[in-house]
């Protein structure tokens, strides 16, 4: 009989360790594939990104010379003369310039399709790029030189992921030519952050988005969080326990679950048509994400406080200090490392939704980087959106580009939130 009831154990016991395996063994196969596709979407949005940290420049002899400034002037002088630089520099076509360049370097081009097609190497800023060079350089003037310019998208595009597509066949050979004769380099894109939005690939810049990102989190977080800290406290410690208090709490969480689409109605039927205030700005936008991310924030704090043991309330009041003295000498300052917390992870969430912000206009084609919180702006989940229905090859590049910079920094709000909980987390 004993004997018996052994035998049952130890084949229960190998049911139960056969079961365990096989579920350990599927938590593996789990976490695999998780990373798998994880490391997939990265390694496609890197590779596809990566492109848009780096710009492509063409060596061109530009002759400075006399002759050549007086034939690409826009206004007529008679001769040069540097002691007038601003005037001469307003004057010269630097772009008729760029092209006399690529007209004696690639003289084969001879119908006008062909010359048309040899002046989309360069980049629209290519006649800004020489300015600024002369400008720095003025002794160059009387001379030909070389100069490092911007190549176009298409040819930008050929040279980083040898992409042909976008090339006709003479543009092919120039390129051809260009890359044999060591004429051009690569070299980092620091445009990409300074410039806004453009039609050219080859100039669009997410300057205005990033910029618009921090004045619309200046917004909602200075009016989020004392906001949502001093509703918290008084919820949790002063308001009376009650049916109403009850249907506040009920309605919070509400809140904090509705699609973020219904902020953006809300936002625009409250500013921008009862308010008329100023459409696609970064008060309008921050007002909009305050919505949003209060129920966060209150939420986040009054699970904070309620985490504090109640012997601390007690010990304060026993020594005769006053329910706002428990508040503000006890309860705020061993809160705050979870208060901090749960901000940044709501202004994490806000700086990634991109649905409220297109109800209320933020959707706009935005070529100025904006100065003040009432200009017309644009956020970067907006600028990834736009640029991602852009027929131009060079946006793709660009849309990835973007994609990784708004990654970088939520990766970085949510880095900071951890090291916070970690370096200032009590344990009770």
């Amino acid at each position: 009989m004993a004997k018996n009831i052994i035998n049952l154990v130890e084949k229960s016991l190998k049911k139960r360790h056969r079961k365990e395996a096989r579920f350990r063994i599927f938590g593996v196969l789990s976490v695999a594939l998780a990373l798998t596709f994880l490391i997939l979407l990265f390694g496609m949005i890197i590779s596809k990104g990566y492109g848009a940290f780096l710009r492509t420049e063409i060596a061109l002899e530009i002759d400075l010379s006399e002759a050549s400034l007086l034939e690409n002037s826009e206004i007529s002088f008679k001769k040069i003369d540097k002691n007038n630089l601003p005037e001469l520099l307003d004057q010269i076509s630097y772009r008729g310039l760029i092209k006399q360049a690529l007209r004696e370097k690639f003289s084969d081009a001879k119908t006008l399709a062909e010359i048309n097609s040899l002046y989309q190497t360069t980049s629209k800023i290519a006649a800004l790029e020489l300015k600024n060079s002369i400008a720095n350089h003025p002794e160059l003037i009387g001379t030909k030189n070389i100069f490092w310019i911007s190549a176009s998208s298409r040819f930008d595009i050929y040279f980083k992921h040898n992409q042909v597509t976008s090339l006709n066949e003479k543009q092919l050979n120039w390129a051809n030519q260009l890359i044999e004769n060591k004429e051009l380099r690569t070299v980092a894109n620091w445009k990409f952050f300074e410039f806004a939005d453009s039609r050219e690939p080859e100039i669009a810049g997410i300057g205005a988005g990033f910029v618009g990102s921090f004045l619309v989190m200046f917004i909602f977080l200075s009016c989020a969080f004392p906001v949502g800290v001093m509703c918290a406290f008084y919820l949790e410690e002063f308001a009376p326990k009650n049916r109403l208090t009850d249907i506040i709490e009920i309605s919070i969480n509400n809140l904090a679950a509705i699609p973020s689409i219904i902020y953006g109605l809300l936002g625009l039927t409250v500013y921008l048509q009862f308010f008329c205030m100023p459409r696609s700005s970064a008060l309008v936008g921050g007002m909009t994400l305050f919505m949003l991310v209060l129920p966060v924030i209150i939420i986040a704090t009054r699970n904070t406080i309620r985490a504090i043991p109640s012997s601390i309330r007690d010990a304060a009041m026993a020594l005769g200090a006053s329910k706002m003295q428990v508040v503000l000498h006890h309860l705020l300052p061993l809160s705050v490392p979870g208060i901090m917390t749960g901000t940044i992870l709501a202004v994490s969430r806000a700086l990634g939704e991109t649905a409220p912000l297109l109800m209320i206009g933020m959707v706009a084609f935005i070529a100025d980087i904006p100065q003040k919180f009432t200009d017309s702006t644009t956020v970067l989940p907006v600028q990834i959106y736009l640029w991602s229905d852009s027929p131009e090859v060079g946006f793709s590049e660009k849309t990835a580009a973007a994609i990784l910079v708004l990654l970088a920094v939520l990766i970085l709000f949510n880095l900071v939130a951890v090291i916070l909980r970690k370096k200032f987390e009590k344990k009770w």
